[in-house]
């Protein structure tokens, strides 16, 4: 081997450019980014063969000084923090002071500036081995431009991994979103060789807000999610969540953000997974724009050179934090509260995930102003065991196979007392749907899955009451684990405790199962255990107990439920429709199927044609 030496700068750059700069996309993130740090409320950017050929981005900033031009080109110089305690509370998204030096590396880097108050603008470029900056004067806006050009031209191996010209720009677009979600305050423009691809300007207002969220992930998403905004314990979760009903073939229209940042993160993964698991039909991804606000000094920005993943300082509290939020709000949504849920689209005719043209109708989901009325039943009281709650429904629905009396009420006047969301059954549809009509016009309800919901839920609430009851094993089940696993199970000893577990601390890498949930008792508990522990491990938290038991009674209200043709009089029919008016997560049945929808006058009478 040759002997010790130092690198050359731009060598040095080059191998740095190698986690900075992957593609076009990533020279836009960072050039964006120092945009918004620099105080920016309009961002141009301009794409030339996907941003391999010219990569422009003008903003409006608070632009450099001219003694400062040249440090910018330099490795590890930055205006964003000065000492190592500033990395406690980074609140800038960029701060490493790598970027450009990177992007000159591999690029014709061009920096155009004009300070705040400045006479005039100064213009920096770089080239020659050494990479020595050239600084001239220039005329310019207050701000900063900045123009990249023929990346990679220097290292043609990088440049032969790069896609289709088509691939490369939908990778730069997607940056160009998720920043533009991130500051609903700053304008953006896009323009891909010559053609302006879109023009948003700031939004001052939550229907303005809500207007970019449409044009960024389409008018359906807006109109199918929720609003959300919980604050607790200097935590903070507002945005748009998909209902489970607008699911996804893919993880591709998902967005969190953390003080700002676009992140994806496995603890924060998990908690969405967890809180849409009970819900979301097998196979699908949930849907959601969500920001996250928290004291910037209990989160490490500074964990991966492209500050994707961030560390929070209590991964379990912020874990909770959000599995509650996300699973409350989904949970609050009921027949009323929104417009009909829809069925799971197939990915051929699935939203498109790309900016679309176009106006936002405006069209949203708000909560009625009012409960749904008289004809709400009351609240049936939770019963004594599991086994009361089915012989209760049974009860109320008639015997399963056996046919109930036929009955054919009318229909209260609409003066005589509110019509309830779900309206009132006007007929049976083989055995397998009921029709009924509500103010805006058509329901159609599927009723064995409406009401597998309402018995799962009222199960699970059974469950709550009655608590977990444990059940001794004739003969303890030993179990080899390591040092780690050992202690995290002794240290969660109670908390096993609570959910129907009894483990024993044997050796320094042994623990015996002695008792183990009665409702579990033909599951595998030894896997089950070490499942757990891993989730303790990674996240600090695990729902796998509650998940096989919520499975066990899940199958339970399936059997339980009123089967297909099955004749319900209409009082039966009605008494259903109140319960999914008041039952949790109604919307969907217990494997994520959607339980009702409808038709409103004004679509039925396009169907016939009626008006024109």
């Amino acid at each position: 081997m040759s002997r010790i030496h130092l690198l050359s700068p731009r060598l040095a750059n080059q191998i740095a450019a190698g986690e900075v700069v992957e593609r076009p996309a990533s020279v836009i993130k960072e050039l964006l980014e120092n945009s918004l740090d620099a105080g920016a409320r309009r961002v141009d950017i301009e794409v030339e063969q996907a941003g391999v050929k010219l990569l422009r981005v003008r903003d409006d900033g608070s632009g450099i000084v001219e003694g400062d031009l040249p440090l910018a080109l330099s490795r590890h110089a930055t205006s964003k923090i000065q000492q190592l305690d500033d990395l406690e509370r980074v609140n800038t998204l960029g701060f490493r002071g790598e970027a450009l030096a990177s992007v000159s590396s591999v690029s014709r880097l061009t920096l155009t500036s004009c300070a705040a108050g400045a006479d005039q603008g100064w213009q920096v470029e770089t080239e020659g081995r050494d990479m020595e900056p050239r600084l001239q004067p220039a005329a310019h806006p207050q701000g900063t431009t900045v123009e990249v050009r023929d990346l990679f031209f220097n290292t043609p191996a990088r440049r032969k991994f790069l896609r289709t010209e088509k691939t490369e720009f939908s990778h730069l677009e997607e940056v160009v979103k998720r920043l533009a979600l991130s500051r609903f305050d700053v304008a953006f423009s896009l323009r891909h060789n010559g053609r302006p691809v879109f023009n948003l300007r700031p939004a001052q207002t939550e229907q303005e807000a809500r207007r970019r969220v449409a044009t960024v992930c389409g008018p359906a998403f807006v109109e199918q999610s929720v609003t959300l905004d919980v604050e607790r314990g200097g935590l903070r979760l507002w945005g748009w969540v998909g209902l489970p009903t607008f699911s996804r073939s893919q993880a591709d229209l998902q967005y969190f953000f953390v003080n700002g940042r676009m992140i994806k993160d496995k603890l924060v993964a998990h908690a969405v997974r967890q809180a849409y698991r009970d819900v979301l039909f097998h196979g699908r991804h949930p849907t959601f724009v969500l920001f996250m606000e928290l004291d910037p000094g209990v989160v490490d920005v500074n964990v991966h050179p492209t500050k994707h993943e961030v560390r929070f300082r209590d991964g379990r509290m912020v874990h909770d934090f959000l599995f509650s939020s996300l699973h409350r709000a989904l949970a609050d949504q009921r027949p009323g509260d929104t417009t009909q849920p829809e069925a799971p689209p197939a990915p051929a005719t699935e939203p498109a995930s790309g900016l679309q043209a176009g106006v936002f109708s405006g069209q949203t989901r708000m909560p009625l102003s009012e409960p749904a009325g008289q004809w709400q039943v009351p609240a049936r009281p939770a019963p004594a065991s599991i086994a009361a709650d089915m012989a209760g429904y049974q009860a109320l629905y008639g015997a399963k196979g056996d046919p109930a009396a036929p009955g054919n009420p009318s229909l209260p006047a609409a003066d005589d007392r509110e019509i309830p969301p779900l309206g009132y059954a006007i007929a049976q549809l083989h055995g397998v749907y009921i029709l009924a009509e509500n103010a805006d016009g058509l329901v159609v309800i599927d009723m064995h899955a409406a009401h597998e919901r309402i018995t799962y839920e009222r199960l699970k609430l059974a469950m709550a009451e009655e608590g977990l009851r444990s059940q001794p094993l004739l003969v303890p089940a030993s179990l080899a684990l390591s040092q780690r696993e050992a202690d995290c199970a002794e240290e969660h000893a109670d908390w096993f405790q609570r959910l129907g577990f009894a483990l024993q601390r044997m050796g320094p890498e042994s623990m015996a199962i002695r008792e183990i949930p009665a409702l579990l008792r033909q599951a595998d508990a030894e896997q089950l255990v070490r499942d757990v522990l891993a989730d303790l491990l990674e996240y600090g938290t695990s729902d796998r107990i509650q998940a096989h038991q919520n499975e066990l009674l899940s199958t339970m209200a399936c059997h339980g439920s009123v089967r297909a043709n099955r004749r319900l009089t209409h009082a039966e029919m009605n008494a259903l429709m109140r319960d999914m008016e008041q039952t949790e997560r109604s919307g969907q049945c217990n494997h994520g199927r959607p339980t009702w929808t409808s038709m409103s006058m004004t679509e039925l009478d396009k169907l016939f044609l009626r008006g024109r």
